[in-house]
Parts: C-alpha cells; sequence; structure tokens
C-alpha cells in the first residue's frame, strides 16, 4: 500500500498538472471527466486526504458535513471558491484553496472578446456567414457599437479587473471602476472611484463584472441597477452569474436598455435559462474565462503548490478557509 496521501481529484485535469501529482501523491484520476453526483463525490471520498475539485462540484454545509473524517483539504481548481461552504468548512476544520493570479490575463482577454464581440454584434455575424444568408454590403447593414474611447466601468478592480482596465486603456477607454475601497494611485493608473455603484452606472457605456459572488453581491444587477446605466449601454460578466439576475438581465436587453451583453457565467450552469439564446444582441460563451492551455496547466500547478505546503505541515499560500 502506497504511504503518499491519497486525492481525489474529480474533474480530469490536464496532462501536466496528472503527471506532477503522481509524483507525490496517489492520486484517484477521473479520466473521463464524468460529473460527480453528491453521493458519488462523497462516496468517492473515502480513504481521501484531500480533493482537487473544479467549480463543478458544490461543497455545500450539508456535504461537508457527510465528508469521510479524513479529508483534510480542498484544494481548489478554480480561483473562485463559492461553490465551497467557507464557513462550514472553518466549522469543521477543513482547509480550503483556491488559485488566484494565474488566470487573470486569460480571463482579461475572454473579457475583451466578450466586449468586442457584443459590441460589433459578433454572434449575427457569424450565423449570417454560417448559414449563407449574407446577401451583399450597405452602409446600414450589420451597425454596431464602437469600443474605442468609450467609457468602461468596472464592478471589481481586483486582480483581473486591473488587467482589463489595462488592456481596455489600449481602445482609448475612459475607466471607471467601484470597489469596496479606494485604490493607491499607481494601481488606478488614472481610474475614476465610486464609493457607491449607483453613482457610478450612470456613466459607463459598458459595465464589466469582475467581483466575486457573495451574499452581498449575488443580485446585485437587478433591474433598478440596469435602469441607472445609460441607454443602450453593453453589459459584460465574465465573473459569476449570480452577480445578474437573470429576469432583470433579460428585460433589458429585450427593452433595449441595454444594447448588448457579452457574456461567459451564468447562473444554473450549465442550465442557462434559455432565453438568453433567443435574444439578438446577446454574445454567449460556455464559461471559458481560464480555458488556455498556459492558465489551465499554471491552476493545476497552484493548487498543488497549495497540497504540497499542507502535507509538509505549512500554510497553503492561497488558503481562504
Amino acid at each position: 500500500m502506497s504511504d503518499k496521501p491519497v486525492i481525489l481529484v474529480t474533474r480530469k485535469l490536464p496532462e501536466a498538472v496528472e503527471k506532477r501529482l503522481g509524483l507525490d501523491y496517489d492520486a484517484r484520476l477521473n479520466p473521463d471527466d464524468a460529473l460527480y453526483a453528491k453521493d458519488e463525490l462523497i462516496e468517492r471520498a473515502k480513504g481521501a486526504q484531500g480533493i482537487l475539485p473544479c467549480h463543478t462540484e458544490h461543497f455545500s454545509a450539508d456535504v461537508i458535513e457527510q465528508l469521510p473524517e479524513e479529508v483534510k483539504i480542498i484544494a481548489n481548481f478554480s480561483v473562485g471558491y463559492d461553490h465551497v461552504d467557507v464557513e462550514a468548512a472553518k466549522k469543521r476544520g477543513l482547509v480550503v484553496t483556491n488559485t488566484p493570479d494565474v488566470l487573470s490575463d486569460a480571463t482579461a482577454e475572454l473579457t475583451m472578446m466578450l466586449m468586442i464581440g457584443a459590441a460589433r454584434r459578433a454572434s449575427e455575424g457569424e450565423r449570417l456567414v454560417r448559414s449563407r444568408e449574407w446577401k451583399d454590403w450597405s452602409p446600414a447593414f450589420m451597425v454596431g457599437t464602437q469600443v474605442t474611447g468609450k467609457r468602461l466601468g468596472i464592478l471589481g478592480l481586483g486582480r483581473v479587473g486591473q488587467v482589463v482596465a489595462k488592456r481596455a486603456r489600449g481602445f482609448n477607454m475612459e475607466i471607471h471602476y467601484h470597489d469596496f475601497q479606494k485604490l493607491p494611485p499607481e494601481v488606478e493608473e488614472g481610474a475614476v472611484f465610486y464609493e457607491n455603484l449607483e453613482d457610478m452606472l450612470p456613466v459607463c457605456d459598458f459595465l464589466s463584472i469582475h467581483c466575486n459572488a457573495t451574499p452581498e453581491t449575488t443580485g446585485l444587477m437587478n433591474t433598478e441597477r440596469f435602469a441607472l446605466l445609460p441607454d443602450g449601454a453593453i453589459f459584460v460578466n465574465a465573473a459569476r452569474g449570480a452577480i445578474h439576475d437573470d429576469d432583470a438581465l433579460i428585460e433589458a436587453l429585450q427593452s433595449g436598455k441595454l444594447g448588448a451583453a457579452g457574456i461567459d457565467a451564468y447562473n444554473n450552469e450549465p442550465n442557462i435559462d434559455p432565453r438568453f439564446a433567443e435574444l439578438p444582441n446577446t454574445f454567449l460563451m460556455p464559461h471559458i474565462g481560464s480555458a488556455t492551455a498556459e492558465t489551465r496547466d499554471a491552476m493545476g500547478f497552484r493548487a498543488l503548490d497549495n497540497l504540497d505546503a499542507f502535507f509538509a505541515g505549512k500554510e497553503p499560500g492561497d488558503r481562504v478557509a
């Protein structure tokens, strides 16, 4: 029997990550990339000292209570950890870690794609070409919204938000932001701070979401706040679907209050509200903000760094519980 710590890996990880994992751990891999239901997750965790999950596994208080006693750490393969009941984990003495920093560039790239794709009607255009319904060119054909020089509001100027701001400055965009506190001038780089979100929304030609999903931010973008945006504003969410209220967002898109939306994060993924797909002014991606080979490797190595520290008796660098 191996004396290496047993780690339950809930999804198929990059080859390089699984190879490194196998050097120091007895890894229970998921080569078929199956999605484990609650009961199967708990059953497979028997005999494991750690779990390396993704955001697709939900560790509610009920699940945490039923995990085998030998499980001591949940080392997430994700920067977000809203799928883990942190308070329940703390109560049980379960260590929880995440993978910050390493996916900021990839998520910022995806955010810019969502922004431009929504503004320039990319989904409509691609459908026309693929269906061979594109007939000709005219001055009135496929007219969208220009990104260059517009005002970008960023909700959460953290790691990803800061990179988005940097990329957006390449389009000469004027940066505005709301966060729980004003950041140092060297971090702001000229961005305008708003203590109250409601004060920022009226100046946002584009609004991009980059805050965590917490009880305070869940449903933050509701009917009243969408109404504060300029008519025709473009909404982008590459963070968490919980930040926006689906009914409010869809109503704003249907009414024309919002000109368009670029979305990579949804409520109830992957069973999203079907109305999003029916709207012509949505540019939709399947939660792929971190989906580059370089970033996925880096996320896995960061999760392994946290496991290595824990089993060496040290404090994991990315501990959140």
